[in-house]
């Protein structure tokens, strides 16, 4: 039994979400799990870095299997890539140690948040990025995310569902950027609560807006309550950039996305 790490581009717009779910429910992990079955002639499972929701996207998302075929990288790569539909793509594919696994090894993950901010809504960036009519205030953005880099309690960012054991992340970074008219949230941490991203993002909006003040992010991290929290900011800006392993596993993946965590 050998066991492969891919690299994984997908468009979210169509998908429910990463995971398998009912038959007939159309999902990355289902297509995924198809295409690599088909080249290894037997059922495969495939695991990843980080379960994104229905209309999330995914620049570099890591995901691993295990198989009984005698494959080149080569031949997963486009092997996969002929099976899978044309919004999921295979970028690379590696053979890796048995006790990796694209979820539990990983020590850190990164995402962007992208925001249109112009008076008319896009036909191009409908949806790969929210579309905000009015003007946001980047620089109380930037003052209210400071608040959030470090250690917490992140339950009042955390969906009601989330299932995870605890709420306290470290993040690494917190960064806004802007160019062409879309502000871009940069985003590193050890992990990420169920839609703590989107959660994030909803109260920089709500500041940026200036429909509540800068102090309010420091306040909603506090009361970790999530019926403060604010609005979930929509998925289609989301990015599920990459992750994160200890050098000990050696991957052929995209260049760094934030600071050296290992």
């Amino acid at each position: 039994m050998t066991r492969i790490v891919m690299g994984v581009e997908y468009d979210g717009t169509a998908f429910r979400g990463w995971q398998t779910q009912q038959p007939g429910v159309r999902t990355v992990q289902t297509c995924l799990e198809s295409a690599v079955s088909r080249v290894a002639d037997h059922p495969v499972t495939v695991h990843a870095a980080g379960r994104t929701d229905a209309g999330v996207h995914a620049l570099e998302q890591v995901v691993h299997f295990d198989t009984t075929a005698i494959r080149r990288e080569r031949s997963w790569v486009l092997g996969c890539n002929v099976n899978l539909p044309p919004d999921i793509a295979v970028h690379w594919a590696h053979p890796i140690e048995a006790d990796f696994h694209a979820r539990f090894s990983a020590i850190a993950r990164h995402y962007r948040y992208r925001i249109l901010v112009r008076r008319t809504r896009s036909a191009l960036h409908a949806d790969r990025a929210v579309w905000v009519h009015t003007p946001l205030d980047l620089a109380l953005m930037r003052q209210a995310g400071a608040v959030l880099v470090g250690e917490h309690d992140f339950s009042s960012f955390r969906a009601v569902a989330c299932q995870a054991k605890s709420p306290i992340r470290r993040v690494h970074y917190l960064d806004l950027t802007e160019a062409d008219g879309i502000i871009t949230l940069h985003i590193g941490a050890n992990g990420f609560l169920h839609h703590m991203v989107r959660n994030i993002a909803g109260v920089l909006l709500k500041i940026g807006r200036g429909d509540a003040p800068v102090s309010w992010a420091s306040e909603v991290l506090a009361a970790r309550d999530r019926t403060l929290g604010g609005v979930t900011a929509p998925p289609q800006g989301l990015y599920f950039v990459r992750a994160d392993y200890p050098h000990t596993f050696v991957l052929p993946q995209q260049e760094q996305a934030g600071p050296s965590l290992d």
